[in-house]
């Protein structure tokens, strides 16, 4: 990773940061929110569209700010920070009601643990996509003359496989709301559309004041179950991105002996280019064993089981950074980074089933937070039951047409339970003392969510001090090493089955 300025490391800080704060907020929401299209969908596309902005405002920040004042620098320099900052954000927040989308969706284990499978696959595809695409000469192509420059022809592809598989969501029919049951007490009526909007938007104003006791409120009662899941998934994403985020640097400085702050056309800095360019190639690699390991995740899950799976791949992480550190061959260090492709596959499948696991079998995994004070009111319970899925021809209450009894899900075990359905006066705080709602898919895959976006920005606070105290890059490998070697200790302490419960006084 190539040294930046200060207000380009500044830049892409900000999503990972706003991200910790609103992530748990979002995921809260959503399993609370009460709409035609469902819990998901309307977070996925509204994220979507602050996705889009940033696609067209970074390759063009330099037009729009010629068009707005003649001293374009500085207006340029703020709309690029705006745009990345946007881009991360957005992008990143946007996985978490996906996964819930997923979870809700595919309720059986077999079938969840299958659908992020296919997840990972499209991450670990994206990645690989991320690498490639750069590498073109778009100059040269025959697109050059209708998008114009390698920037502009960039990013317009890249927007047009963003609006390919955006709008793939609209043809997703999302869970099978109340149906034609009565709302129970504790759920006030459905609102008409515009009265709707006004009075979310007007209680959301009215509670800003209470985001912070409502954060800390979501994110400090966490279960036993999902809080060993958390830590376990904290240790080894920043172990991953430790290793993912200085790997290029550490190749172009340590294997190269280049200098990044050389002047351009030294032998320095071309040493450091070239080491660069060597180092995205192991993460190309990274990229593309994960790929591999998401098709085969099901089967090695059903060959070896989950606990084994997820913790060879734990251990396979600090083993490959050790052999990074010790080793100066080239061939070694790269093959090292292609094997942490097994571990990042893993994080992306393993730790969402587990939580779904846990969701199916609240009563078991998640005894104390299944009330609305720990009474044993189930979250179930707020619900009316689900009656069966409409036949053929018929729509869904959402207003989506149904396919077929045989087609259609099993009544929700899963997510379904889940407080789609309490009023959004819970969400930004209003105090009801009539029932709460327990805890929902989308907050608890918000919390590992969380794991992933602390692991970005405590290495990139860290990381500098420590290679300006050892003198050498090499202490990016060792930092990525130990943090691995941490994160096996707590993957032993993640709840797999009911059996470790017991084991481990859950």
């Amino acid at each position: 990773m190539t040294l930046v300025a200060p207000g380009a490391t500044a830049a892409t800080g900000i999503g990972p940061v706003l991200g910790l704060v609103s992530v748990p907020l979002l995921g809260s929401a959503s399993d609370q929110w009460r709409g035609r299209y469902g819990r998901r969908r309307p977070f996925i596309w509204v994220l979507s569209l602050g996705v889009l902005l940033s696609l067209f405002l970074i390759p063009r920040a330099g037009w729009l700010a010629g068009l707005l004042c003649t001293d374009t620098r500085p207006l340029e320099l703020a709309l690029l920070i705006l745009g990345v900052g946007l881009l991360d954000f957005c992008g990143q927040v946007c996985f978490t009601p996906l996964e819930a989308l997923l979870s809700d969706l595919f309720r059986d284990p077999d079938h969840c643990r299958q659908a992020f499978s296919v997840y990972a696959f499209m991450i670990s595809l994206g990645g690989c996509l991320g690498y490639l695409l750069p590498a073109i000469d778009w100059d040269a192509s025959v697109l050059a003359p209708y998008l114009g420059t390698q920037e502009e022809c960039l990013f317009g592809l890249l927007t047009l496989i963003f609006l390919i598989c955006m709008a793939a969501t609209l043809f997703v029919t999302e869970e099978v709301a109340l149906g034609t049951a009565e709302p129970v007490d504790a759920l006030p009526a459905p609102l008409g559309p515009p009265r709707c909007c006004l009075s979310r938007v007007h209680l959301a104003l009215r509670n800003l004041g209470g985001l912070l006791p409502r954060l800390h409120q979501l994110c400090c009662r966490v279960p036993h179950t999902l809080r060993r899941l958390f830590v376990a998934e904290l240790c080894s994403w920043m172990a991953f991105m430790t290793f993912t985020l200085f790997y290029t640097d550490f190749v172009g400085e340590g294997l190269y002996q280049g200098v990044p702050r050389a002047e351009p056309g030294t032998e320095a800095r071309k040493h450091y280019d070239e080491g660069v360019r060597m180092g995205s190639l192991g993460l190309f690699l990274q990229c593309t064993i994960s790929l591999l390991f998401s098709l085969i995740m099901d089967r090695l899950v059903q060959r070896f089981g989950t606990r084994s799976v997820y913790l060879a791949s734990v251990v396979a992480f600090p083993v490959a950074a050790g052999a990074t550190c010790l080793s100066r061959s080239l061939v070694v260090v790269t093959a090292s980074a292609a094997l942490t492709g097994f571990t990042f596959s893993t994080l992306q499948i393993l730790p969402y089933t587990l939580a779904s696991l846990y969701h199916r079998e609240k009563q078991v995994f998640l005894p104390k937070y299944r009330g609305d004070d720990g009474g044993g009111t189930s979250e179930d319970s707020l619900l009316p039951s689900f009656p069966p899925g409409p036949k053929a021809g018929f729509p869904f209450p959402n207003g989506h047409m149904g396919a077929g009894v045989d087609l259609l899900p099993a009544p929700p075990t899963l997510c379904g339970a889940s407080a789609c359905d309490v009023s959004m006066r819970v969400v930004v705080g209003e105090s009801d003392t009539r029932a709460v709602p327990g805890r929902g898919i989308c907050l608890d895959l918000a919390i590992l969510d969380s794991a992933f976006l602390l692991s970005q920005v405590a290495p990139s606070l860290l990381m500098g001090s420590i290679v300006q105290l050892s003198q050498s890059v090499t202490a990016y490998m060792v930092s990525a090493a130990g943090l691995g070697l941490v994160a096996i200790y707590f993957a032993t302490q993640v709840v797999f089955d009911k059996s470790d419960l017991a084991k481990y006084s859950v």
